[in-house]
């Protein structure tokens, strides 16, 4: 199974790590590296230890020709005959990604998505840590959240510096995820994961991802609406046409019977018609 260009089997991280870092991945290329970790951490699990492009493509859910592109800016061409090697990719993507670190994140905003993301075991196995909890509401500062104490927003900044936190994630109410911002970007922190149903406005160097639940599902609504207009068209296409209307026949005589009263009731009219015309 070729998987294009050959390397050597074990090529040295950091050279290509530095070949990458270099030239610049672009951000398309970016948003699909965590794709590839998430599946390649699926294979790792199951003591898979190579895959092919074709493979990994699909268990990804992108074509095999852009994965090959893609880890062309990573500096991993696969070894051809033998496919990837699985533990070097997740660690070269895990790399990439700056995973192989511990990132510090602050999560504001302790209502029900903060609770549920403050208890998703994902982050501490993908190199998050959750540094702090904080919410406005005094009556939830020192109630406990996946162990951790919920800290009133007062400390933001002290906990920020202390923690060297550079991620802030609010799920805050729209009308206050703007303040929020400004005080997190004011206290340090440069990457912010913002789920309020809001747009916030950053100053340069500041990067924003924004995940709004009510926008995804809204486009789904469409392509359901999309496929049910589908499904609509293609019944009525296969639907047997309506028979042609039946043609009653008259005998011969009375057709020209018929006919003949029309013509004589049509010069009637035509006569009455002038009449009138006249007399007015």
């Amino acid at each position: 199974m070729a998987t294009g260009r050959s390397t050597q089997s074990n090529p040295n991280p950091a050279a290509g790590a530095r070949r990458s870092r270099g030239r610049g991945i672009p951000d398309a290329t970016v948003a699909r590296l965590p794709l590839y970790l998430r599946a390649l951490t699926a294979l790792s699990e199951r003591s898979v230890p190579t895959v092919s492009s074709e493979e990994l493509a699909a268990a990804a859910g992108v074509n095999s020709a852009k994965l090959r592109k893609d880890f062309s800016y990573l500096g991993s061409y696969g070894t051809r005959g033998v496919g990837y090697d699985v533990e070097y990719l997740v660690y070269q993507i895990s790399r990439e990604l700056g995973l192989t670190q511990d990132w510090p994140v602050v999560i504001v905003g302790i209502g029900n998505l903060g609770h549920a993301l403050a208890n998703y075991g994902g982050f501490a196995s993908r190199g998050f840590r959750v540094a702090a909890l904080l919410d406005a509401d005094s009556g939830l500062t020192g109630q406990l959240v996946a162990g951790l104490p919920v800290r009133h927003t007062d400390e933001m900044e002290e906990i920020i510096r202390t923690d060297r936190v550079s991620i802030g994630v609010i799920t805050t109410p729209p009308g206050a995820a703007q303040q929020v911002c400004d005080r997190l970007v004011a206290a340090g922190v440069t990457s912010i994961l913002n789920f309020a149903p809001t747009v916030l406005s950053v100053p340069d160097g500041v990067d924003v991802r924004k995940v709004d639940l009510s926008i995804e599902l809204q486009i789904l609504a469409f392509h359901e609406q999309r496929k049910a207009g589908d499904e609509l068209r293609d019944a009525e296409e296969e639907a047997p046409a309506a028979p042609p209307a039946a043609v009653v026949s008259r005998p011969e005589g009375v057709a020209d019977g018929v006919e003949a009263a029309a013509s004589s009731a049509g010069r009637v009219g035509v006569a009455r018609q002038k009449f009138e015309e006249a007399a007015g």
